[in-house]
């Protein structure tokens, strides 16, 4: 059996082939309009034989996409009456608090597309109102009408009892797209369940439409997808929960760095993932975060994902001179096409890659994505463009404000996920990776006070590598809403034992077996009163209470004698995989010294324990490091780059 990882990027699309014996890595320009154009190029270029011998995770951006640039199905929202216009309303809040003339944010679905219907339970899960048969006959005129590609359902309280949701589904035609609230998110807050579940519909027949066509490309080779919790799932099943596929590709250099953490001395990272168009950070501390209050395009969404922040930088941001003067970079970027103006591909702007050209930390002879050669002079021309308009005598100048302020943005970034939570991240290391992270993650170390940073092997396709390692799981909620004094043990177990079937029955359709799964159970708790909980692991109602009481002390600082209430139970059932990758790259074992030409050299030609110090620049045919002054490489026997800083 043959692995293949691939990671669907803004930029290039990555491939990681394994073969049982060694790994090899490819990079092409990905291409937006229709991603799987860009997969067949890469596993025709790498030579692979599409066959039932081959097995293939991908990490996908089309669901996320369709969300940031609002090309998702047309939906019809469904809820209960008077409860119609939810969506529109929100939480009320404001990214401008004190603008009194705000830019007005078009609702997520229109009025016109939504319902109002019977079937509403009370907050104890009993019928308040009945759902009967004209209710359903009136639902299918309106939807005839407004002819919609999918159907969102949201009742009142149907994570007690999904039957009036269940009935209103089986009703619909079946060409349309149909999610029920109590299937994808069944957790309480109705407006962030009915976001949810409405994004579940509308990036649904985008994403199996998808999932579709390429797997008709990829003949009998069977196709798993990356999920946004770091597990995957058969694509059969991933379309129908397209929502899980939020965060699929970055989840998969999350997963890499969990897996490559476990035989490094580092154990507590903070995790740097640039690519071209964003940077993705996140935190490690034994294990992968997930947050059931994730955010995508200012959408909250409710399902278990990695806890990962994201911003618009990436090594395609392009800086500009705003109206005031000043200097700006991000976050639009030249993405694969044109792509910086040192791709030589009619990139007219200047970007952090043509900066970093410029200064010399990616060398002139370097081929972008294995393929494109750097166009230096063209780099140099934008930028001593966007110097003139900042009125700087020096092209180098105004690439080392570019770089500044990217560092900057990056920082903040990291700042957020660490300090912000009352973190110190003096206690971790950074690892750094994506295309272009080793190329700043030396001054983000030193602007957040620390010393250590690394620079794992395959550092630019480790997203694509996280693909290989990642294991087949689901992880499921329920809300119990009660307090935890008052919540019988037996109704607790019972419920978890609900959550595992279901995880249980979706993993052996998928034809994995039930002795290699492995089951993790967890509660969400907060004191009564608190609109947010801690994540605490389930032993038994004393010894849950008592982790959450110490780990609210660790996160707040202080603990209370309210009594403490139960929101969710949650389920993480996941496929054990003792999958073992061995490099298969030939370092130079041997080799007492380093061909350093003009401050370049091959991470190839470094053999292991040997100690290089900065500045320099070490050169893989997917990433860049920059061994910043006052800095020293070395690489392991794994081949990760460790960075110090000089004391």
């Amino acid at each position: 059996m043959q692995l293949l990882g691939i990671d669907t990027g803004g930029t290039f699309t990555d491939f990681v082939l394994f073969d049982g014996k060694s790994i090899r890595t490819h990079k092409v320009l990905s291409t937006p309009d229709a991603p799987e154009k860009a997969i067949l190029q890469g596993i025709h270029e790498l030579g692979i034989t599409l066959s039932d011998n081959l097995q293939i995770i991908h990490g996908s951006t089309v669901a996320t996409n369709a969300v940031l640039e609002g090309k998702g199905a047309r939906t019809v929202y469904i809820s209960n009456r008077g409860f119609k216009d939810v969506l529109t309303i929100g939480r009320q809040a404001r990214k401008e608090l004190y603008n009194l003339t705000p830019t007005p944010v078009l609702p997520p679905v229109p009025l016109s597309h939504c319902l109002g219907t019977g079937g509403r339970l009370t907050a104890d899960g009993e019928v308040l109102e009945p759902l009967t048969e004209n209710d359903v006959s009136k639902l299918l005129n309106e939807i005839a009408a407004l002819d919609p590609e999918a159907i969102a359902i949201n009742l009142l309280f149907s994570y007690l009892d999904p039957c009036f949701e269940d009935q209103i589904a089986n009703a619909m035609p079946g060409q349309l797209f149909v999610s029920c609230s109590s299937k994808i998110c069944p957790v309480y807050r109705e407006y962030e369940r009915g976001i949810t579940t409405w994004l579940n519909s509308y990036v649904g027949p985008v994403m199996q439409g998808y999932i579709n066509r390429l797997q008709a490309r990829l003949d009998d080779a069977h196709l798993s997808i990356m999920r946004s919790s770091g597990n995957t799932c058969d694509s059969e099943q991933a379309g129908q929960e397209a929502v899980h596929l939020l965060l699929s590709g970055p989840a998969g250099g999350l997963t890499a760095a969990n897996y490559l953490a476990k035989s490094l001395a580092d154990k507590k990272l903070l995790t740097f993932d640039m690519g071209g168009t964003s940077t993705d950070v996140a935190l490690i501390d034994g294990q992968i975060e997930l947050t059931g209050n994730g955010n995508i395009a200012g959408y909250p969404v409710g399902v278990p994902m990695v806890n990962i922040h994201t911003i618009g930088a990436g090594g395609g941001s392009i800086a500009y001179v705003d109206d005031g003067g000043l200097l700006q970079v991000g976050p639009e970027s030249a993405g694969a096409s044109p792509g910086p103006a040192c791709y030589g591909q009619g990139g007219q702007s200047a970007t952090v890659t043509d900066a970093n050209l410029l200064l010399g930390r990616i060398p002139r002879q370097v081929k972008f994505g294995e393929s494109l050669p750097a166009d230096y002079e063209q780099a140099e021309k934008v930028i001593s463009q966007l110097a003139t308009r900042l009125g700087l005598e020096s092209t180098e100048a105004a690439a080392e404000g570019i770089i500044r302020i990217a560092n900057e943005h990056m920082t903040q970034a990291l700042r957020v996920i660490s300090v912000e939570r009352g973190i110190d991240p003096r206690g971790f290391a950074v690892m750094a990776f994506g295309g272009a992270g080793g190329l700043h993650v030396c001054e983000l170390a030193e602007q957040l006070g620390m010393t250590q940073a690394i620079v794992p092997n395959r550092a630019g396709v480790l997203s694509a590598l996280g693909m290989l390692v990642a294991e087949p799981g689901r992880q499921l909620t329920q809300t119990l809403g009660c307090l935890l004094r008052d919540a019988d043990e037996a109704q607790i177990e019972s419920a978890i034992q609900r959550l595992a079937e279901k995880g249980k029955e979706a993993l052996l359709k998928e034809g994995h077996q039930l002795e290699n799964m492995v089951i993790n159970t967890s509660l969400d708790l907060c004191y009564h009163g608190q609109a947010h909980s801690l994540e605490v692991s389930w032993a038994d109602k004393s010894t849950s209470e008592t982790a959450f009481h110490q780990q609210h002390q660790n996160r707040y600082g202080h603990k209370l004698q309210t009594p403490v209430e139960l929101v969710n139970v949650r389920v993480g059932i996941k496929v054990r995989q003792d999958l073992l990758l061995d490099d298969g790259i030939d370092y130079a074992m041997t080799n007492t010294s380093v061909n350093r030409e003009n401050d370049h050299l091959m991470r190839t030609e470094i053999r292991p324990g040997q100690v290089i110090n900065g500045a320099v620049t070490i050169c893989d045919p997917d990433s860049t490091i920059w061994v910043a002054p006052g800095w020293t490489a070395e690489m392991d026997k794994q081949g990760h780059i460790l960075l110090r800083q000089n004391h």
